[in-house]
């Protein structure tokens, strides 16, 4: 069997979104699961998709490992911590912005790394290994490390790394803690997907260039900043680009458009383009996505 080519790790959680008169629908979604659905959308059929998480042993996670299988993500990664459950999260929409509430403390994603034999099983022979900061951001410090030394492990022995920083301020106990971590992961990196508010808010940079010019110093060496609905600035190869966005028919849900940029992008660098064609790429993909309500959208771009 051939290697798996992309594996995403980090927390897949239910998902409730609002439909009006106090009806909300039921799905199942988190930033690294959505960046690997769109991954398995674009690359070909034989490429392998896999993703690295823990599940419980209650019926919603049975569903949810279900529902990651139909999608053609491979499960078998997956960690089944007995007891515990899948954390959840509602969305609330205004003009199709999108505002966040989690439930996510006994979420058995928190323990995914506590198993250093069981992770390091989980992340072999993948060609490429995505996570982000959200996935940090719900490991204790000791579970964290452990990631980074599995991580670290595995770029050794040939993987590439993807990293998209993705800060979200509630799961940190202070900022120190956040920055430290984002850097460690990033001296880990080939590739980083940061978003520039969010290096705004815990960096203080003032530009993607900024942005860029300190993730490079960091070592990496392919950075796409994205940049909301201005064009993304991507580094590669000794060069610097600006793509612009694709507009959209239309803005229903905004909910998961940078994690479809992610999925689409790298997607597209494993199948050989360029990363400016990627770029291009991602840009088209996010454009559909925030056409439909949730953070996943059916996709039909695959590459040949």
């Amino acid at each position: 069997m051939k290697p798996v080519s992309f594996a995403s790790i980090g927390e897949c959680m239910i998902e409730l979104s609002g439909r009006g008169d106090d009806l909300w629908q039921m799905g199942f979604a988190g930033d690294t699961f959505n960046t690997a659905w769109y991954a398995r959308a674009i690359l070909p059929a034989e490429r392998r998709v896999a993703y690295v998480t823990a599940l419980g042993d209650d019926p919603f996670s049975e569903r949810m490992r279900a529902f990651i299988d139909a999608a053609g993500v491979e499960t078998d990664r997956i960690r089944t911590i007995p007891g515990k459950r899948p954390g959840l999260y509602a969305i609330t929409l205004r003009e199709g912005e999108r505002s966040f509430t989690y439930w996510r403390g006994e979420s058995a994603a928190r323990q995914l790394a506590d198993d250093d034999a069981r992770l390091d099983k989980a992340l072999a022979d993948a060609e490429l290994l995505y996570f982000s900061g959200i996935t940090l951001g719900i490991l204790t410090p000791a579970a964290r490390q452990r990631l980074f030394d599995a991580i670290g492990g595995r770029r050794r022995e040939g993987a590439r790394i993807a990293f998209d920083p993705n800060f979200r301020a509630a799961l940190w106990p202070d900022l120190d803690e956040a920055r430290a971590a984002m850097e460690a992961a990033l001296g880990l990196a080939d590739f980083a997907l940061p978003t520039f508010d969010d290096e705004a808010k815990l960096f203080g940079d003032t530009n993607p260039e900024a942005t860029a010019d300190r993730i490079g110093a960091l070592g990496v060496g392919e950075i796409v900043v994205k940049n909301g609905s201005e064009p993304c600035l991507v580094i590669a190869d000794g060069t610097r680009e600006r793509v612009p966005t694709v507009k959209p028919e239309r803005i229903v849900d905004t909910t998961g458009a940078g994690d479809s940029f992610g999925g689409a992008y790298l997607a597209a660098r494993l199948a050989g383009r360029t990363p400016v064609e990627a770029a291009r790429l991602g840009h088209r993909v996010a454009a559909e996505v925030v056409g439909v309500h949730g953070a996943l959208a059916k996709v039909e771009l695959p590459l040949p």
